[in-house]
């Protein structure tokens, strides 16, 4: 079984897979923090339904997928961010509205160029085991990129999860800080989703980092909390690829499986916690 295992990873698309999923497994719950913390989970649908409309554009257009899904979502954040009044509050009715409309366009779209639905909505279902090494460098890139700015601002991020009144009155430039925040999302959301799936985004982007919090970790620093939900992650990634592979399972369905239990298993665990400190 172990010489099995070492042999098919041996071929080239399992491994480029395993590195991506290596890669996205510490990076996207990085992202996840700044999602969860910024009540930005509205946010998140609306890019993913943005992804749809600029893969409806690009078929029907015969444009390079990427580009143009990227562009969809900055534009549509730009319009958020224009029409928000009070962005501390996330977005809310304001995403859920462009949520509508994204699709709603994408349909028409689809309607009109006589794009097959399936080949627009096959952007749900992305595979680890399809990409190309230029994927695994976007990747890395946009890992790397996500690091670098947590850690260079990571004082000026830790302000605005507190308070953004605050933050301001430090001297802090709420809004430039905000909309890159929001733009660096956008990006990793584009991104997540045009080369592994929507399926995967959520159980890497958003629990690893419920996880950490189901052990109440933020009461520790927002450092620990990033930690945690990037080795969180990494070990979801790692765990749930191997055991796909090795079973011959989708590894998407196999990583969100075991993103869902380990979130159920902290859970508890930090309910147990919390009792026992209550009874002392």
């Amino acid at each position: 079984m172990f010489n099995r295992l070492l042999l098919l990873f041996t071929l080239a698309p399992i491994l480029r897979g395993f590195i991506a999923m290596m890669i996205s497994g510490i990076s996207f719950p990085l992202c996840g923090v700044m999602v969860l913390r910024m009540n930005l989970i509205p946010l998140r649908y609306m890019l993913m339904h943005g992804v749809i409309l600029g893969g409806a554009i690009s078929l029907a257009m015969s444009l390079p997928l990427l580009p143009v899904t990227i562009i969809i979502n900055i534009l549509l954040v730009l319009l958020l961010l224009f029409f928000s009044r009070n962005q501390g509050q996330g977005f809310g009715s304001a995403s859920a509205a462009a949520m509508v409309l994204s699709m709603a366009l994408a349909s028409l779209i689809m309607h009109v160029k006589d794009v097959p639905a399936k080949d627009t909505l096959n952007l749900m279902w992305g595979s680890p085991f399809a990409l190309l090494p230029a994927d695994l460098i976007i990747l890395g890139g946009m890992g790397i990129l996500l690091i670098i700015y947590i850690v260079l601002n990571f004082k000026t991020i830790t302000a605005l999860f507190f308070n953004q009144e605050i933050a301001a009155s430090l001297g802090i430039r709420v809004k430039l800080n905000y909309t890159i925040m929001v733009m660096i999302i956008a990006l990793v959301v584009a991104l997540a989703m045009k080369l592994l799936g929507a399926f995967l985004i959520d159980s890497l982007l958003i629990l690893p980092v419920l996880g950490a919090d189901a052990l109440n970790l933020k009461k520790f620093g927002i450092k620990k909390l990033f930690i945690f939900s990037a080795l969180n992650g990494f070990t979801i990634s790692l765990l749930g690829y191997i055991l796909a592979v090795a079973v011959n399972w989708p590894p998407a369905a196999t990583i969100s499986l075991l993103a869902g239990l380990l979130y159920i298993i902290l859970l508890a665990a930090g309910k147990i916690t919390l009792k026992k400190g209550v009874t002392k």
